[in-house]
């Protein structure tokens, strides 16, 4: 019974210190659009009024009000969205509380507690903890593209808690709370050394970049003889060629398998988009793929991903 006790108190210290650390820095929104008035959460990402939150929790925006749990309140701007990874930045257009510390979700483990902060149904401040039920999620988005490699967790996330923070035992923001998947599955986007370029990028330019080859597809066993010479099992197996897309330019068929982009090796659609940088729009982009038991090497020639695309 006393060891219960030791652990729960252990468990209520780290949440405790977790919820002192963080949510001072963690912001109630409240938006409105052209089609009514909604609400939702962010962080604070820099001193001089920078803002981390959910791209959908903003769409639309044409007013954002921004309280913090000292009383402090202040008009908001979007700075820009990215509705392929539902990532925004705001800017504050007064004083804000000290940042948040952003940590890396590529060190999270299945079963590490973690802390969702945020503002649920409209209450403000509010805490919750669970664990990381799962990682590498993918999350459909409202146009149909997929956020990969999203943090599965049960700690509890109700609307409003969508673009709050996710953070560590230590209190680094390790994911920014973006839906509620069912009864006890919570979903957050990762902060990671991708996110933290899509996130320097909207800060800089107000938007991001990417390039578009218009392929789908998924992961798909190698041959052994391929195995056994580049020491990997898997592939990208197209399953979907865009119509006038690059990809469909340069050749690209369904059931290929893409083994490396620009030299560099594939193994799941997040790392094709990896490569889909803003260096690759325009540009030619040598991609080997296995088609009919030979690697076969074609150019493509990216184009930069639209709204449309």
């Amino acid at each position: 019974m006393e060891e219960e006790s030791d652990a729960l108190d252990a468990y209520s210290r780290v949440v405790i210190g977790v919820a002192e650390m963080v949510l001072p820095s963690v912001a109630s929104l409240r938006v409105r659009t052209g089609r009514g008035e909604g609400a939702g959460s962010a962080s604070v990402l820099t001193e001089d009024g920078y803002l981390l939150t959910s791209a959908h929790v903003v769409e639309g925006a044409a007013q954002v009000e921004a309280a913090f749990a000292d009383g402090t309140e202040q008009d908001a701007d979007v700075v820009g969205r990215d509705p392929l990874s539902d990532l925004a930045v705001l800017r504050a257009r007064g004083p804000v509380p000290a940042a948040i510390r952003l940590g890396d979700a590529g060190r999270l483990r299945i079963g590490q507690l973690v802390v969702a902060l945020g503002n649920p149904l409209g209450l403000a401040g509010s805490v919750t903890a669970g664990i990381v039920s799962g990682l590498g999620r993918s999350l459909p988005t409202r146009r149909g593209r997929v956020v990969d490699e999203v943090i599965q967790t049960d700690a509890a996330l109700n609307p409003g808690n969508s673009g709050g923070a996710l953070a560590d035992s230590a209190g680094r923001v390790v994911g920014v709370n973006t839906a509620v998947a069912g009864i006890g599955v919570g979903l957050a986007v990762p902060i990671n050394p991708t996110t933290n370029r899509i996130i320097a990028s909207l800060m800089a330019d107000g938007r991001v970049r990417r390039a578009w080859l218009g392929i789908a597809g998924a992961p798909g066993p190698l041959p052994p003889t391929l195995v056994t010479k580049l020491h990997r099992r898997a592939g990208v197996r197209v399953a979907q060629v865009v119509p006038g897309s690059p990809a469909e330019v340069a050749g690209l068929r369904r059931e290929d398998i893409l083994i490396a982009v620009d030299g560099e090796p594939v193994v799941s659609s997040t790392t094709v988009q990896q490569r889909m940088v803003a260096d690759a729009i325009g540009r030619r982009v040598e991609i080997t793929v296995w088609r009919n038991g030979a690697l076969v090497d074609v150019i493509a020639v990216p184009r930069e991903l639209t709204e449309d695309a």
